[in-house]
């Protein structure tokens, strides 16, 4: 059994009650990685393009609608704006049911909130749950979000990341085409913009996260967040709509061999008379279609027959 060294200075105290990152299995990690063939644990890359922008007395959000699963995409037209309550929405970027069980449990919080208080839920509230949330898990709960919406002190929006840390921020993009996307509003954001500018520059930015990622594509979706609520416009823009389809046509009868071809008789039809209802032609009552024949009633106590009598015999002087 190994011996446990006991600290003889202070310094050695010092060292051994001192915290920080550990650096002494890096060179194993390494070893077991390339000798062993051990394929140490990574991130999933996942692909979207989400943004937002602050107005004046708005939140405008926009995301893209592809989903996709590895190198395939799997679904073309999903919906990534997620509602926390009437005036807070989200826009959600990385793994799909994380996203969709993070923001449901917001929303069944925020709601209870409302409930509890009588008051509208405020943004910093929704923020501060979500960062709580996310850094007790370290950042294994695949959520990157950029969160708007407009309470009593006016419209905020946050972006948050899946670790828990949290900016606040006129103007915000997220996912794997936040890069094309930044680039637009960086170049053409104001700060006086109307709501109508603020769709048109969100919709621009998340259409070139989808012309330069192939993680993103397919659809443009935008919501606008006012102090009456919100409204997520489903498809705004279809930039990559299909315009030709190829017209099918079928193949001319024996271009494939027939080798054999039967007719199977399945159903034998016979004629005759069918009693459907009354009494057939034999006496025996025939029910009616659908139902069950009524069963014979049971006889009651009294006209049941006992099986055993108890009589006193006369002659005997013995009970049978």
């Amino acid at each position: 059994m190994a011996a446990v060294k006991e600290p003889q200075d202070y310094l050695e105290v010092l060292q051994a009650h001192r915290g920080g990152f550990s650096f002494e299995l890096c060179k194993r990690n390494a070893y077991l990685a390339s000798s062993a063939n051990i394929r140490l644990p990574a991130a999933m890359k996942t692909g979207t393009t989400i943004c937002g922008v602050q107005l004046k007395d708005a939140v405008v959000l926009a995301a893209d609608t592809r989903s996709t699963c590895g190198p395939m995409v799997a679904d073309k037209n999903c919906e990534k704006l997620h509602i926390i309550s009437s005036n807070i929405y989200c826009a959600g970027a990385g793994t799909a049911a994380d996203l969709f069980h993070t923001t449901q449990i917001m929303e069944s919080q925020m709601e209870l909130h409302r409930l509890a208080t009588g008051t509208q839920p405020r943004v910093c509230t929704v923020v501060r749950r979500l960062s709580q949330m996310l850094f007790k898990y370290q950042g294994y709960i695949g959520c990157a979000l950029v969160l708007g919406g407009v309470d009593i002190t006016g419209p905020h929006l946050y972006q948050i990341y899946p670790h828990g840390s949290t900016d606040c921020l006129p103007f915000t993009t997220m996912g794997s085409g936040s890069l094309a996307a930044m680039s637009i509003l960086e170049t053409e954001y104001k700060a006086d913009m109307t709501v109508e500018e603020g769709k048109a520059l969100v919709a621009k930015a998340i259409r070139a996260g989808i012309f330069n990622d192939l993680g993103s594509g397919s659809n443009v979706d935008v919501c606008v967040i006012t102090k009456e609520g919100g409204t997520i416009l489903r498809n705004y823009e279809k930039p990559n709509e299909r315009k030709f389809k190829a017209q099918y046509k079928g193949f001319p009868k024996g271009t494939t061999p027939v080798l054999k071809e039967d007719i199977l008789k399945l159903v034998t039809i016979e004629s005759g008379d069918v009693a459907m209802s009354g009494v057939s032609a034999c006496g025996v009552r025939v029910p009616q279609a659908g139902r069950l024949p009524h069963p014979a009633p049971r006889p009651t106590r009294l006209e049941r027959q006992p099986k055993y009598s108890r009589t006193a015999s006369v002659d005997r002087g013995t009970e049978i």
